[in-house]
């Protein structure tokens, strides 16, 4: 199945989360780990000074969500202890939220490296996602992968995943420092650096409007629904259960 062989991609780039991982992996393991660790994090990176930039993003992220009325935890600037609490708080408060922030999202990639070196964590995929990567690969066709989770956590899922390391198959990764999901102008950036045009290139995702996002570009899009998962209304899109659908 796919598109007709005149138009076939040579690029599949795939979400994530509900797509190549069960959300409950993402839900109830990775999120619970990271929240369990942020405060600890933010005083070991303080320290090491490695901090900085995160440290900078999320706090320009609470200005800006309390400009907007959004009600966020207090964030205290003054003794540093003080700020670091403010950041895990608010991190926390983030992830309450379901918010795709590249700063938390940044924060928890580093928290999470630490549970995939120490053999706490270990990515999940999907059964046909390994031998879908192989057989695309065989046809000459690139996987690239794009989430909202930081280039760091996604390279540590494939990584060290269930199914071994599948990070050989993996041509480029992107998260939300190209741009919002939901915004075809992020599309167009990928397809620049995959240096293909967008009709060259096939986006699989469990989310509609991210789909129709990528359509704008003249991406040739599949909704990707994992069994057990709820079916959204997606008019005239082309609907999948498995890889083993696509390019068999």
């Amino acid at each position: 199945m796919g598109p007709s062989p005149s138009e076939e991609p040579r690029v599949l780039l795939l979400d994530i989360e509900g797509t190549t991982t069960p959300v409950d992996f993402v839900y109830q393991v990775l999120f619970p780990y990271a929240r369990a660790r942020l405060a600890l994090y933010a005083r070991e990176a303080a320290s090491s000074g490695a901090l900085g930039a995160d440290l900078d993003l999320l706090r320009r992220e609470h200005e800006e969500d309390r400009s907007r009325g959004a009600n966020p935890p207090i964030w205290s600037s003054g003794a540093a202890d003080e700020e670091l609490r403010s950041l895990a708080a608010y991190a926390a408060w983030l992830m309450d939220q379901d918010r795709k922030s590249t700063g938390l999202k940044s924060l928890q990639g580093k928290i999470w490296e630490a549970g995939y070196r120490t053999g706490r964590l270990r990515g999940e995929v999907y059964d046909d996602v390994p031998r879908a990567f192989e057989r695309w690969s065989a046809q000459g066709r690139r996987v690239a992968i794009f989430s909202s989770g930081s280039v760091l956590a996604q390279k540590l899922l494939f990584g060290q995943s269930t199914a071994g390391d599948l990070t050989g198959w993996i041509a480029d990764y992107f998260d939300t420092t190209i741009g919002d999901r939901r915004d075809p102008e992020s599309y167009r950036r990928i397809a620049g650096a995959l240096e293909c045009l967008p009709p060259q290139v096939l986006f699989v995702s469990d989310v509609v409007e991210e789909l129709e996002a990528a359509r704008a570009t003249a991406m040739h899009t599949v909704l990707c629904v994992r069994p057990g998962s709820r079916r959204p209304e997606a008019p005239g899109m082309q609907v999948i259960e498995t890889f083993d659908e696509l390019f068999a």
